[in-house]
């Protein structure tokens, strides 16, 4: 077995997860997808919960990097939550998926406490990243941004999951201007 062939079931697992929930994921179906014996995903993940985890501390690393590379690029507040709502848009345009971890969040009475854990830290990395990036308008209102990035992540969350309930992405682009303009979102 090779890392490639663990990257494979992730991504794999990752589209499922996005599109039919953690309710949706079969090791046999993945294994299917990947092009493997299921057998084999037990190599790298001995439970559906271990590789539920490894897929959402992923998700969790992969897009703190993107939100991270953004405060690098010097850009302003506008702009960095331009492309971080972007960023919610395109994972619809991907075949109406949901985020990863709103997807997973919804699902929360039914995963295992590790992926819990989890979508938990996703949730948070969102939060204080938002709450930087208020911080470059705002630098003393610390509790108040905080508040702010909660309401912002929610509202983003929210407006993904309505879009994807309708198969709209247009539907998430016209929420998230109507936050702009009410001034949720900056």
């Amino acid at each position: 077995m090779t890392a490639d062939t663990k990257d494979r079931i992730m991504e794999a697992a990752t589209l499922t997860l996005q599109d039919l929930g953690y309710g949706g994921l079969s090791f046999r179906e993945l294994a299917k997808d990947v092009g493997i014996k299921s057998a084999s995903i037990h190599y790298y993940f001995a439970t559906k919960g271990e590789l539920g985890a490894a897929l959402a501390n992923r998700y969790t690393a992969h897009y703190g990097a993107v939100l991270d590379e953004l405060l690098t690029q010097g850009l302003d507040v506008e702009t960095c939550m331009a492309r971080y709502t972007d960023v919610f848009a395109e994972t619809l345009r991907a075949d109406n998926r949901l985020c990863l971890a709103g997807m997973l969040g919804a699902e929360r009475n039914q995963l295992p406490e590790e992926v819990q854990a989890e979508v938990v830290k996703y949730g948070i990395m969102n939060e204080r990243w938002l709450a930087r990036v208020l911080a470059l308008r705002n630098p003393g209102g610390v509790k108040e941004n905080e508040r702010q990035a909660r309401a912002i992540y929610a509202a983003v969350q929210g407006a993904q999951l309505i879009a994807h309930t309708r198969n709209d992405v247009s539907l998430y682009e016209e929420i998230i201007a109507t936050y702009r303009a009410n001034g949720l979102i900056p």
